[in-house]
Order: structure tokens, then C-alpha cells, then sequence
């Protein structure tokens, strides 16, 4: 049996678990993906509603669609709810399986990525909108 230290026997369980990893970002993270994920549920209906009814329209119909503008809110927010929520879940993935700098760097690398394809697919939408039937 291991010989514990005077200290260590006087220690609450909270001074011994200090140190020994992340306890405060847990359920905002938890919250965050369930409020996207239920952000989601009618942001992906509307969408593939909107793919059948498109289905056979051409490139300037797509376009006019796009330009409407609660068509065009609702697109980004589905392209934000959707990254983030998708960003959540990597990190997630990332932080239970992965370790030491390989870690910090696919998570830095996982926020960049997220990142950057939202403001692409952002910056899309927008310039469809704004010239569309120009």
C-alpha cells in the first residue's frame, strides 16, 4: 500500500483535482452544441425544402432565389450553425483522443479551418445576394 504524505491526507478532493485538467468549459461547450444542434433541425428543413423545390431551376433562378433576402439570412445562418456546431464536435474528437502538442495544434488547426470555410461560404452568399440580376 502506498505511504501518502500528511499533506495529502489533509487535502479536499477539489485541492487534489486542481491541476489535473479543464473543469470549467464543459457545459458551456455541452450547451452550445445542443442549442446548434437543435438550431439545426429547422435551418436542414428549410434548406432541403428549398433543394426539391429548386431542383430544376437554372442558374439565374438559384441566383434570384439567393438574393431574397430571408432566403439569404437564413442561408447564413445555417452555414454558421452548421460550422459551429461541426467545430464543436471535431474539438471534441480532438481533445479526447489526441495528445501534447499534436493536440494544440489540431485544435488550432480545427478553429482555423472552421474559420475560414464559414467566411468563404459567408462572402458567397453575400456576393450572390448583393448582385444578383445585375
Amino acid at each position: 500500500m502506498p505511504s501518502h504524505s500528511e499533506e495529502d491526507r489533509l487535502k479536499s478532493p477539489l485541492a487534489k483535482a486542481r491541476g489535473l485538467g479543464s473543469g470549467h468549459h464543459g457545459a458551456e461547450h455541452w450547451l452550445h452544441q445542443k442549442i446548434t444542434a437543435l438550431a439545426n433541425i429547422p435551418l436542414v428543413l428549410w434548406l432541403v425544402w428549398s433543394i426539391v423545390k429548386l431542383k430544376a431551376a437554372s442558374y439565374a433562378q438559384f441566383t434570384a432565389w439567393l438574393a431574397y433576402p430571408l432566403n439569404a439570412i437564413l442561408m447564413i445562418l445555417l452555414i454558421i450553425s452548421v460550422l459551429y456546431h461541426a467545430r464543436l464536435g471535431s474539438q471534441v474528437i480532438a481533445e479526447d483522443y489526441l495528445s501534447g502538442w499534436f493536440r494544440m495544434s489540431k485544435l488550432i488547426g480545427i478553429r482555423l479551418f472552421f474559420f475560414a470555410i464559414g467566411v468563404a461560404c459567408i462572402f458567397s452568399v453575400l456576393k450572390i445576394a448583393f448582385t444578383a440580376g445585375m
